[in-house]
């Protein structure tokens, strides 16, 4: 598989898909190996993501040091015992979902003086397997986040369920989004990321679609 190939025709379908619209493609890295990644960060890509602090940690410290433009997104659910670490090493957190964790980002934050940026999670399946906000309490959630501890949140993310209906879900998502008042919204992976272009998604998570199969 040729990864840049493989991206190009990625960028290609987005500018098609919304051809004024700035999308941030993230891609997805984690499980790969720094060699394995390495073309697309040669190719001048900047944006990737990773779902575990300490594989995080072991494959972009040194390569952040050379390579500074890197941006790294936390996409996997964060415990509050990585944040001190995690603060390091990401530029932006998309799986915020509770008090307890956004009490402990802003502590960090402010320990290392450094802000990232930050999407909240949302759970819109209610599904107990899988981390986020549950929607009744969105409103107040991102107002503790944003009024109480200052924490810079750029929108909301969310994977749908796996039930066939994730339009239904991304309009969802869309109007929560909306409702705050927030402009950027990470929705879309490999599999639906044209059908979250179209409810106004800024931010897709693509793994498989650019470096193939995990092993």
């Amino acid at each position: 598989m040729n990864i840049i190939n493989s991206f190009n025709k990625i960028k290609q379908e987005i500018k098609n898909e919304k051809p004024d619209q700035d999308v941030e493609i993230i891609a997805v890295s984690k499980t790969f190996s720094l060699e394995h990644i390495m073309p697309l960060i040669n190719h001048g890509h900047e944006h990737f993501g990773e779902n575990k602090v300490q594989e995080a940690e072991k494959k972009w410290l040194d390569i952040k040091k050379r390579k500074s433009e890197i941006k790294l997104h936390m996409i996997g659910s964060l415990q509050s015992n990585k944040v001190k670490k995690a603060i390091e090493i990401f530029e932006f957190i998309h799986s915020l979902d509770s008090e307890k964790l956004a009490n402990e980002i802003s502590k960090r934050e402010i320990e290392k003086n450094k802000k990232l940026k930050h999407f909240i999670q949302v759970n819109l399946g209610s599904e107990e397997q899988k981390g986020g906000i549950e929607i009744q309490e969105l409103k107040n959630f991102y107002e503790y986040c944003t009024k109480k501890l200052n924490l810079n949140i750029l929108g909301l993310m969310a994977i749908p369920p796996n039930d066939g209906e994730t339009k239904k879900y991304f309009k969802k998502i869309s109007e929560l989004n909306s409702s705050l008042g927030l402009t950027k919204l990470s929705i879309g992976m490999s599999n639906d990321y044209i059908e979250a272009l179209r409810f106004g998604s800024s931010h897709i998570r693509i793994g498989t679609s650019i470096f193939g199969k995990r092993s």
